[in-house]
Protein backbone atom coordinates (compact mmCIF):
# COMPACT_ATOMS: atom_id res chain seq x y z
CA UNK A 1 0.00 0.00 0.00
CA UNK A 2 1.85 3.26 -0.97
CA UNK A 3 1.67 5.52 1.97
CA UNK A 4 1.56 8.58 0.10
CA UNK A 5 -1.90 8.00 -1.60
CA UNK A 6 -4.69 9.60 0.55
CA UNK A 7 -8.03 8.81 0.88
CA UNK A 8 -11.23 10.17 2.57
CA UNK A 9 -14.64 8.19 3.50
CA UNK A 10 -17.72 10.88 2.95
CA UNK A 11 -21.03 10.68 3.91
CA UNK A 12 -23.64 12.01 2.01
CA UNK A 13 -26.70 13.01 4.25
CA UNK A 14 -29.74 15.10 3.19
CA UNK A 15 -33.81 14.75 3.18
CA UNK A 16 -35.74 13.39 0.29
CA UNK A 17 -35.14 15.30 -3.31
CA UNK A 18 -32.71 17.97 -2.16
CA UNK A 19 -30.44 16.02 -5.01
CA UNK A 20 -27.96 13.65 -3.15
CA UNK A 21 -27.88 10.96 -5.66
CA UNK A 22 -27.30 12.97 -8.53
CA UNK A 23 -24.46 14.83 -6.73
CA UNK A 24 -23.08 11.32 -6.25
CA UNK A 25 -23.15 10.88 -9.71
CA UNK A 26 -22.22 14.01 -11.15
CA UNK A 27 -18.95 13.74 -9.31
CA UNK A 28 -18.34 10.20 -10.18
CA UNK A 29 -19.34 11.11 -14.27
CA UNK A 30 -21.33 7.27 -14.01
CA UNK A 31 -24.51 6.83 -12.78
CA UNK A 32 -24.80 4.54 -10.25
CA UNK A 33 -27.76 5.56 -7.99
CA UNK A 34 -31.17 6.42 -9.49
CA UNK A 35 -32.62 9.42 -9.14
CA UNK A 36 -36.27 10.48 -9.18
CA UNK A 37 -38.11 13.60 -8.26
CA UNK A 38 -40.34 11.04 -5.92
CA UNK A 39 -38.94 10.75 -1.93
CA UNK A 40 -37.63 7.83 -0.64
CA UNK A 41 -35.79 6.93 -3.85
CA UNK A 42 -32.48 5.60 -2.39
CA UNK A 43 -33.50 2.99 0.40
CA UNK A 44 -29.22 1.49 1.10
CA UNK A 45 -26.48 2.98 1.40
CA UNK A 46 -24.63 3.12 -1.94
CA UNK A 47 -20.77 3.72 -2.45
CA UNK A 48 -19.22 5.33 -5.43
CA UNK A 49 -15.38 5.58 -5.45
CA UNK A 50 -13.39 8.37 -7.36
CA UNK A 51 -9.87 8.39 -7.41
CA UNK A 52 -8.10 11.76 -8.56
CA UNK A 53 -4.20 11.32 -9.01
CA UNK A 54 -3.02 10.32 -4.68
CA UNK A 55 -6.35 11.23 -3.64
CA UNK A 56 -9.45 8.64 -3.61
CA UNK A 57 -12.79 9.60 -2.62
CA UNK A 58 -15.43 6.89 -1.36
CA UNK A 59 -18.77 8.32 -1.40
CA UNK A 60 -21.51 6.73 0.66
CA UNK A 61 -25.08 7.91 -0.59
CA UNK A 62 -27.91 7.90 1.92
CA UNK A 63 -31.53 7.37 2.27
CA UNK A 64 -33.52 10.81 2.54
CA UNK A 65 -34.29 11.38 6.11
CA UNK A 66 -37.82 10.46 6.56
CA UNK A 67 -40.26 9.14 9.74
CA UNK A 68 -40.36 5.08 8.94
CA UNK A 69 -43.81 3.73 8.21
CA UNK A 70 -42.68 0.04 7.89
CA UNK A 71 -39.92 -2.22 7.78
CA UNK A 72 -38.20 -1.09 5.15
CA UNK A 73 -38.26 2.66 6.64
CA UNK A 74 -36.84 1.42 9.53
CA UNK A 75 -33.99 -0.03 7.64
CA UNK A 76 -33.62 3.14 5.68
CA UNK A 77 -33.12 5.06 9.08
CA UNK A 78 -30.81 2.59 11.00
CA UNK A 79 -28.94 2.81 7.31
CA UNK A 80 -28.54 6.52 8.29
CA UNK A 81 -27.75 6.19 11.63
CA UNK A 82 -25.09 3.40 11.14
CA UNK A 83 -23.43 5.67 7.85
CA UNK A 84 -22.82 8.92 9.91
CA UNK A 85 -20.03 8.41 12.23
CA UNK A 86 -18.48 5.88 9.74
CA UNK A 87 -17.43 8.60 7.58
CA UNK A 88 -14.29 10.91 7.94
CA UNK A 89 -16.33 14.13 6.85
CA UNK A 90 -20.06 14.59 6.36
CA UNK A 91 -21.52 16.33 3.48
CA UNK A 92 -25.10 17.60 4.33
CA UNK A 93 -27.11 18.30 1.52
CA UNK A 94 -29.69 21.65 1.62
CA UNK A 95 -31.69 23.59 -0.82
CA UNK A 96 -31.46 27.43 -0.62
CA UNK A 97 -35.13 28.01 -0.39
CA UNK A 98 -37.94 26.77 2.05
CA UNK A 99 -35.87 27.34 5.46
CA UNK A 100 -34.46 24.62 7.16
CA UNK A 101 -36.60 20.98 7.20
CA UNK A 102 -37.57 19.42 10.59
CA UNK A 103 -35.54 16.54 9.22
CA UNK A 104 -32.18 18.63 8.95
CA UNK A 105 -32.67 19.28 12.14
CA UNK A 106 -32.20 15.91 13.14
CA UNK A 107 -29.42 15.37 10.71
CA UNK A 108 -27.71 18.14 12.42
CA UNK A 109 -28.07 16.68 15.54
CA UNK A 110 -26.74 13.56 14.74
CA UNK A 111 -23.42 15.45 13.74
CA UNK A 112 -23.10 16.98 17.01
CA UNK A 113 -22.94 13.88 18.83
CA UNK A 114 -20.60 12.73 16.68
CA UNK A 115 -18.20 16.02 16.96
CA UNK A 116 -17.72 15.09 12.72
CA UNK A 117 -16.57 17.27 10.30
CA UNK A 118 -19.23 18.72 7.37
CA UNK A 119 -19.51 20.87 4.83
CA UNK A 120 -22.64 22.08 3.89
CA UNK A 121 -23.86 21.93 0.22
CA UNK A 122 -26.53 24.25 -0.83
CA UNK A 123 -27.62 22.67 -4.16
CA UNK A 124 -29.96 23.57 -7.05
CA UNK A 125 -28.57 26.95 -6.85
CA UNK A 126 -29.26 26.89 -10.66
CA UNK A 127 -32.78 27.62 -9.81
CA UNK A 128 -32.91 30.65 -7.55
CA UNK A 129 -33.98 33.83 -8.94
CA UNK A 130 -31.96 36.21 -6.67
CA UNK A 131 -28.92 34.12 -6.12
CA UNK A 132 -26.85 35.87 -3.79
CA UNK A 133 -29.66 37.36 -1.55
CA UNK A 134 -31.63 33.69 -1.22
CA UNK A 135 -27.76 31.84 -0.68
CA UNK A 136 -26.47 34.24 2.07
CA UNK A 137 -30.10 33.80 3.48
CA UNK A 138 -29.86 29.94 3.54
CA UNK A 139 -25.71 29.98 4.78
CA UNK A 140 -26.44 32.11 7.98
CA UNK A 141 -29.55 30.00 8.71
CA UNK A 142 -27.09 27.05 8.29
CA UNK A 143 -24.60 28.14 10.13
CA UNK A 144 -26.63 28.86 13.19
CA UNK A 145 -26.97 25.30 14.02
CA UNK A 146 -23.57 23.88 12.98
CA UNK A 147 -19.95 24.92 12.56
CA UNK A 148 -19.64 23.98 9.03
CA UNK A 149 -15.91 23.31 7.97
CA UNK A 150 -17.09 24.75 4.61
CA UNK A 151 -20.08 26.06 3.02
CA UNK A 152 -20.43 25.79 -0.92
CA UNK A 153 -22.88 26.55 -3.11
CA UNK A 154 -23.53 23.46 -6.35
CA UNK A 155 -25.85 23.03 -8.85
CA UNK A 156 -26.04 18.83 -9.49
CA UNK A 157 -27.72 19.67 -13.03
CA UNK A 158 -25.13 22.10 -14.29
CA UNK A 159 -21.85 21.00 -12.61
CA UNK A 160 -21.59 24.21 -11.05
CA UNK A 161 -19.32 24.46 -7.87
CA UNK A 162 -18.48 20.87 -8.23
CA UNK A 163 -14.46 21.70 -8.43
CA UNK A 164 -15.09 23.80 -5.34
CA UNK A 165 -16.54 21.02 -3.31
CA UNK A 166 -13.96 18.60 -4.50
CA UNK A 167 -11.04 20.58 -3.39
CA UNK A 168 -12.92 21.21 0.02
CA UNK A 169 -13.08 17.04 0.57
CA UNK A 170 -9.63 17.02 -0.40
CA UNK A 171 -8.29 18.84 2.66
CA UNK A 172 -10.02 15.60 4.81
CA UNK A 173 -8.15 13.25 3.14
CA UNK A 174 -5.42 11.03 4.94
CA UNK A 175 -2.29 9.27 3.85
CA UNK A 176 -2.40 5.86 4.16
CA UNK A 177 -3.11 4.38 0.47
CA UNK A 178 -6.44 3.77 -1.36
CA UNK A 179 -8.95 0.96 -0.43
CA UNK A 180 -10.09 0.38 -4.02
CA UNK A 181 -8.83 -0.27 -7.18
CA UNK A 182 -8.02 3.64 -8.77
CA UNK A 183 -10.54 2.30 -11.95
CA UNK A 184 -13.32 1.60 -9.30
CA UNK A 185 -16.52 3.49 -9.56
CA UNK A 186 -18.12 1.83 -6.77
CA UNK A 187 -18.91 -1.82 -4.52
CA UNK A 188 -21.91 -2.27 -5.84
CA UNK A 189 -22.82 -5.83 -7.39
CA UNK A 190 -23.67 -5.46 -10.54
CA UNK A 191 -27.30 -7.39 -9.98
CA UNK A 192 -27.58 -4.13 -7.47
CA UNK A 193 -26.87 -1.55 -9.77
CA UNK A 194 -29.04 -3.20 -12.71
CA UNK A 195 -32.34 -3.93 -10.29
CA UNK A 196 -31.85 -0.42 -9.35
CA UNK A 197 -31.66 1.03 -12.82
CA UNK A 198 -35.22 -0.96 -13.53
CA UNK A 199 -36.35 0.34 -10.40
CA UNK A 200 -35.41 3.81 -11.49
CA UNK A 201 -37.88 3.08 -14.72
CA UNK A 202 -40.75 2.10 -12.27
CA UNK A 203 -40.64 5.70 -9.80
CA UNK A 204 -40.37 7.76 -13.32
CA UNK A 205 -43.08 6.25 -15.00
CA UNK A 206 -45.83 4.95 -12.43
CA UNK A 207 -47.55 7.54 -10.33
CA UNK A 208 -48.73 7.54 -6.57
CA UNK A 209 -48.33 4.89 -4.22
CA UNK A 210 -47.11 2.11 -6.60
CA UNK A 211 -43.38 2.63 -7.14
CA UNK A 212 -42.94 2.42 -3.83
CA UNK A 213 -44.62 -0.70 -3.16
CA UNK A 214 -41.88 -2.38 -5.53
CA UNK A 215 -38.79 -3.94 -5.50
CA UNK A 216 -36.82 -5.57 -8.21
CA UNK A 217 -34.63 -8.88 -8.17
CA UNK A 218 -32.28 -9.69 -10.73
CA UNK A 219 -32.30 -13.54 -10.92
CA UNK A 220 -29.85 -13.95 -13.47
CA UNK A 221 -27.08 -11.91 -15.09
CA UNK A 222 -24.56 -13.30 -17.49
CA UNK A 223 -22.54 -12.77 -20.67
CA UNK A 224 -22.61 -14.74 -23.65
CA UNK A 225 -19.62 -16.46 -24.62
CA UNK A 226 -19.01 -13.73 -27.55
CA UNK A 227 -19.04 -10.91 -24.98
CA UNK A 228 -21.11 -8.64 -26.59
CA UNK A 229 -25.06 -9.30 -25.32
CA UNK A 230 -25.69 -9.77 -21.33
CA UNK A 231 -28.87 -11.84 -20.86
CA UNK A 232 -30.35 -10.37 -18.06
CA UNK A 233 -33.80 -11.98 -16.40
CA UNK A 234 -35.67 -9.37 -13.81
CA UNK A 235 -38.90 -9.93 -11.44
CA UNK A 236 -40.64 -7.03 -10.41
CA UNK A 237 -42.34 -7.53 -7.10
CA UNK A 238 -45.33 -5.20 -6.25
CA UNK A 239 -47.68 -5.46 -3.32
CA UNK A 240 -51.38 -5.63 -4.67
CA UNK A 241 -52.81 -7.40 -8.02
CA UNK A 242 -53.76 -4.01 -9.12
CA UNK A 243 -50.81 -2.71 -8.86
CA UNK A 244 -49.42 -5.72 -10.57
CA UNK A 245 -51.82 -4.80 -13.73
CA UNK A 246 -51.14 -1.02 -14.01
CA UNK A 247 -47.35 -1.93 -14.12
CA UNK A 248 -47.37 -4.50 -17.11
CA UNK A 249 -50.14 -1.80 -18.19
CA UNK A 250 -52.95 -2.32 -21.17
CA UNK A 251 -51.38 -5.26 -23.80
CA UNK A 252 -47.90 -5.06 -21.54
CA UNK A 253 -47.30 -1.42 -22.84
CA UNK A 254 -46.14 0.32 -19.68
CA UNK A 255 -43.63 -2.68 -18.46
CA UNK A 256 -42.17 -3.11 -22.42
CA UNK A 257 -41.38 0.89 -21.72
CA UNK A 258 -40.22 0.19 -18.58
CA UNK A 259 -37.54 -2.78 -20.05
CA UNK A 260 -37.15 -0.25 -23.12
CA UNK A 261 -35.86 2.78 -20.99
CA UNK A 262 -33.90 0.29 -18.47
CA UNK A 263 -32.14 -1.47 -20.80
CA UNK A 264 -30.73 1.94 -22.57
CA UNK A 265 -29.57 2.39 -19.04
CA UNK A 266 -27.67 -0.86 -18.46
CA UNK A 267 -26.32 -1.04 -21.96
CA UNK A 268 -24.51 2.08 -21.49
CA UNK A 269 -23.30 1.04 -18.31
CA UNK A 270 -21.75 -1.91 -19.24
CA UNK A 271 -21.09 -0.84 -22.78
CA UNK A 272 -22.48 -3.79 -24.41
CA UNK A 273 -25.77 -4.72 -26.00
CA UNK A 274 -28.40 -6.20 -23.30
CA UNK A 275 -31.31 -8.74 -23.90
CA UNK A 276 -33.84 -7.59 -20.84
CA UNK A 277 -36.61 -9.88 -19.47
CA UNK A 278 -38.91 -9.06 -16.98
CA UNK A 279 -41.95 -10.26 -14.95
CA UNK A 280 -44.52 -8.59 -12.49
CA UNK A 281 -45.16 -10.81 -9.09
CA UNK A 282 -47.07 -9.97 -6.15
CA UNK A 283 -45.97 -10.18 -2.59
CA UNK A 284 -48.28 -8.71 -0.38
CA UNK A 285 -46.80 -5.79 2.46
CA UNK A 286 -43.58 -7.23 1.52
CA UNK A 287 -42.20 -3.81 3.16
CA UNK A 288 -43.54 -5.25 6.06
CA UNK A 289 -41.84 -8.70 6.09
CA UNK A 290 -38.56 -9.19 7.36
CA UNK A 291 -37.74 -11.94 5.36
CA UNK A 292 -38.46 -11.26 2.59
CA UNK A 293 -36.48 -7.98 2.75
CA UNK A 294 -33.07 -10.30 3.19
CA UNK A 295 -34.22 -12.12 0.06
CA UNK A 296 -34.43 -9.00 -1.58
CA UNK A 297 -30.82 -8.24 -1.16
CA UNK A 298 -31.53 -5.72 2.09
CA UNK A 299 -28.38 -6.07 4.92
CA UNK A 300 -29.90 -8.50 7.55
CA UNK A 301 -27.92 -6.85 10.34
CA UNK A 302 -29.80 -3.45 9.88
CA UNK A 303 -32.82 -5.04 11.08
CA UNK A 304 -31.45 -6.24 14.17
Amino acid sequence: MNQKQRSAFITIVGVPNVGKSSILNRILGHKIAIVSSKPQTTRTRITGILTDGEDQFVFIDTPGLLKPRNELGEYMVKAINESVPNGDVAVLVVEATGGVRKGELSLIEKLKKTDMPAILAINKIDTLKNKKEELMEAILSYSELYNFDAVVPISAETGEGFEALLEELKKHCVEGGHFFDDDAITDQPEKVIVSEIIREKILRLCDKEIPHGTAVVIESLRGREDGDIMDIEATIFCERDSHKGIIIGKKGAMLKKISTYARQDIERFFGCKVNLQTWVKVKEDWRNRRALLTNFGYDKKNFE
